[in-house]
Order: C-alpha cells, then sequence, then structure tokens
C-alpha cells in the first residue's frame, strides 16, 4: 500500500472514530488534545525551516506535539496535521531536525494524512457540487471554507476531477494572503495570523500550573511566563477564576 493510501485511509478512519464527518476542522489543536490525549504547544521556533515536531515519553506514555508561532496560520494547521498522523502511526524513529525536510515514506505519508483529514475529498465534493469549469473564486472558498493553503486545496481539487494539471500547477503558487485580500476576507485572515503567531501552553499543563497557584506552589509570574502575557495580564487573568 502506498504512502498516499496509507494516509487517506487513517485521516478516514480519524474522522469517522471521532465523529467528525467531511466537516471542515475548527481549533485543531483542542481537537487533537481531546481525542488522542497528547499535550500541544506553539512554541518559538529555532529555525525558520523547524514548524513542527512529536514525541512521547516511553516510560509514562506522554506524547507532545510542538508546533512553531508563525504568520501562516495554514502551515501552522497542516503541520500540526502533519505530526498527528506522525503519532497515530507510531513513526517515533523518523528524521529530526535537518533531516525534516527528507520526504522519506512516513512524511510523504504524514502529508497526504493532513490533506486528508483537513480538506477531504467527499467533503469538496459536497461543497462544490457538480462538475464544472471553476475559477478563482471557487478556489478562495474552499481555501476559506477548509482553512487550507490554495496548494491544499488545488491538490484536493485536482483529484476530485475538477481542474487540470496544468490549473492545479498555476493555483499552487497562490499565497493565501493574496487570495484573502483579493476575494474579500483578509480581515478574517489577519484574525488568524494574530492567533497562530501567539505561542499556546498545552491545555493540560496549563490546568495543572492553575492549581498550582491555586495551592500557593506556583506565583503569578510564572502563569505568565507559561502563557507569555505580561504579569499584569496575568494576574487580571488570575482574579477572574479566584
Amino acid at each position: 500500500m502506498g504512502s498516499e493510501v496509507e494516509g487517506k485511509r487513517r485521516a478516514t478512519e480519524f474522522r469517522g472514530k471521532y465523529h467528525l464527518g467531511d466537516h471542515p476542522l475548527g481549533d485543531l489543536i483542542t481537537l487533537v488534545e481531546q481525542t488522542i490525549q497528547c499535550d500541544v504547544a506553539i512554541l518559538d521556533a529555532t529555525g525558520q525551516d523547524e514548524h513542527g515536531l512529536s514525541m512521547r515519553d516511553p516510560d509514562r506514555g506522554v506524547v507532545f506535539i510542538g508546533i512553531a508561532r508563525t504568520r501562516n496560520p495554514m502551515r501552522q494547521r497542516s503541520t500540526l496535521a502533519h505530526e498527528l498522523a506522525h503519532v497515530l502511526f507510531g513513526d517515533w524513529d523518523g528524521p529530526q531536525g535537518d533531516e525534516l525536510s527528507i520526504r522519506n515514506p512516513q512524511e510523504i505519508r504524514a502529508d497526504a494524512f493532513s490533506r486528508h483529514l483537513l480538506v477531504p475529498e467527499a467533503g469538496v465534493e459536497t461543497f462544490i457540487g457538480a462538475d464544472r469549469n471553476l475559477d478563482e473564486t471557487d478556489l478562495s472558498n474552499v481555501v476559506q471554507r477548509f482553512l487550507v493553503s490554495p496548494a491544499m486545496a488545488a491538490i484536493t481539487l485536482y483529484n476530485c476531477g475538477y481542474i487540470s494539471e496544468a490549473q492545479k500547477s498555476e493555483w499552487m503558487t497562490l499565497s493565501t494572503a493574496r487570495i484573502a485580500s483579493r476575494h474579500g476576507w483578509i480581515d478574517q485572515y489577519e484574525s488568524m495570523q494574530r492567533e497562530s503567531v501567539r505561542t499556546r501552553p498545552p491545555q493540560r499543563l496549563l490546568a495543572r500550573a492553575i492549581i498550582g497557584y491555586e495551592e500557593g506552589v506556583l506565583s503569578a509570574q510564572a502563569i505568565a511566563t507559561l502563557r507569555g502575557i505580561p504579569l499584569d495580564a496575568a494576574e487580571r487573568y488570575l482574579s477572574n477564576i479566584e
């Protein structure tokens, strides 16, 4: 079985197991944390090419996914889905660090999983409807609805038989910012950028830290550091839960 087929099958199984249908996925971090019970964090990356990683503690059975903060929210979503694939397939011995650019079968399979999870072909076919000539507005609609890059949307539209290979290649060169600007949803995209550029701690870790604060073990500064916010903002946040 090829990497593309394996990735698609596991994405379909994941959607089926958690009753996601073929609908667009919203907050992907929350979805991952609540379904497979792993910790997800948005972090500062040490290098421009470092988008995400997944790790497992074999002794405690704890899984952690770290995603780089970025002004490209669609890439952040696809990176998280890509790392989710590595977790589900148990790719713990895969390439790390500078070797992540190597497109070995595990990486190709994770890419396929990410695409089929985020923008399932059946969902696109339901959304687009009957076979017809598509234009850039249709591409924009798919990108905006499923919150994926134009490249990922174009590959799916091609696989569904809606566009030619030449049109796919042309649309894969477009940026999400250009699409959003030209088709009137730049405010939504900029709002997504503000979220994707922020650090975000794992939900379970923050919940445990709050308990520690309430018990007097952790300070408000510790909570501020964990959330990546100023101390006064953390104090206002903590005052709402006391």
